[in-house]
């Protein structure tokens, strides 16, 4: 198998993945200015000018956004670990995800009620109130959540690394149409008994119909990396263009059926059965497909290096760390500014993504200079 490295690097996925991020900034701007208003009352900044695209936008993206960075995290797992022992890839696993998550719960979170209440023209509260370990925070690790459920799947993966268990061998082709069906049964299932939306706990948060989805997408990826599947250039476009032309399709029928499920509560489109399925199948076939498009979309179109590249795929982890306080920082400020909602939502999102990429990127600059002093200090 190529040994991932400076000369082969897959420059495509560093740059899927800062793509990724810039969709999560986009995603959680929209929830300040989407018309339905389910989650204004915990919202970081809540804009009372609202407008329809920022709720049909957060719907598209919400079915193949998080699935895709699992992937590309689990595509690099056997790598880290093929380098490391168990207990070192543990270590460093945690020095990457859960330190940051450390700091953003005793920092940012008590930054984000700080922001919550100063938005609304309320008090501010008690010290205790702001962290989520008190029960105080609103909604307990927010956008955080994504950093601690990597970690458990890093460690579920080094387990089951030291274990011979059935299918590991399974070829692509077999292994998607199994995290298909996997996927539609166990969705359906915890949404047929009640088991729909979040587990919030100190540690882990993760929605309850989706953590063995995203799970099985951070397999696939795994076993994409093992299948040396990015080693050769790719075969053939049909797939690819196939995919283009009908993916419109199952994410119809997952918007269709959740919003009826959502704002017509009792009334079904074919049954109460039926519609619950159709939404799992078209999310699933969603999230696959459009996993598929955009790896090969970036693979044939964006296998590329270059400085502003470069510049985007250093900071993009640090990014998705701060990006919701900068976005709460200019959101409250726009709340004061008279235009048009979509127009407030577009700039929203472009402030927050190219503030937090600056501030990130003076963070390391400080922090690389820091380590320089250092170093020559120590040598002196």
């Amino acid at each position: 198998m190529v040994q991932y490295s400076e000369k082969n690097r897959l420059y495509f996925l560093d740059n899927l993945r800062t793509f990724i991020i810039f969709l999560v900034v986009c995603f959680h701007a929209g929830w300040v200015y989407e018309s339905s208003g389910v989650l204004s009352w915990a919202w970081i900044v809540d804009d009372p000018t609202k407008n329809n695209v920022a709720g049909l936008f957060n719907l598209i993206v919400d079915m193949f956004m998080m699935p895709t960075m699992f992937f590309i995290s689990g595509y690099f797992a056997p790598l880290s670990l093929k380098r490391k022992t168990g207990k070192s890839f543990l270590i460093s696993r945690f020095r990457r995800l859960m330190v940051p998550w450390i700091l953003a719960v005793l920092i940012l979170l008590p930054v984000y009620k700080v922001i919550y209440l100063f938005s609304r023209g309320l008090p501010q509260q008690g010290l205790w109130s702001y962290f989520h370990f008190t029960g105080g925070i609103l909604i307990n690790q927010g956008w955080l959540w994504f950093l601690p459920v990597l970690f458990l799947f890093d460690m579920v993966y080094l387990a089951m690394s030291k274990i011979n268990l059935p299918g590991q061998d399974m070829g692509l082709k077999a292994a998607v149409p199994t995290v298909f069906l996997i996927g539609v049964a166990y969705s359906f299932v915890m949404s047929w008994y009640g088991f729909y939306g979040w587990t919030k706990t100190i540690l882990l948060d993760f929605q309850n119909e989706r953590i063995l989805i995203y799970f099985m997408a951070f397999l696939i990826g795994a076993l994409s990396y093992k299948l040396g599947l990015f080693d050769k250039k790719p075969a053939g476009k049909t797939l690819f263009y196939v995919l283009c032309a009908t993916i419109w399709i199952p994410m119809n029928v997952y918007i269709i059926f959740l919003l009826n499920l959502i704002f017509n509560p009792g009334q079904f489109i074919i049954s109460g059965t039926m519609d619950v399925a159709l939404i799992w199948f078209g999310f699933n076939l969603s999230w696959l497909g459009m996993l598929v498009i955009l790896i090969n979309t970036f693979r044939y179109y964006l296998n590329r290096d270059g400085k502003f590249w470069a510049w985007l795929n250093r900071c993009s982890f640090g990014v998705y760390i701060v990006h919701f306080i900068v976005m709460g920082v200019a959101g409250t400020v726009l709340l004061h500014v008279t235009m048009p909602s979509l127009g407030k939502y577009v700039l929203l999102a472009i402030i927050a993504y190219i503030a937090s990429n600056l501030s990130v990127s003076l963070y390391l600059v400080i922090k690389e200079r820091t380590l320089w002093r250092k170093a020559v200090l120590s040598n002196q």
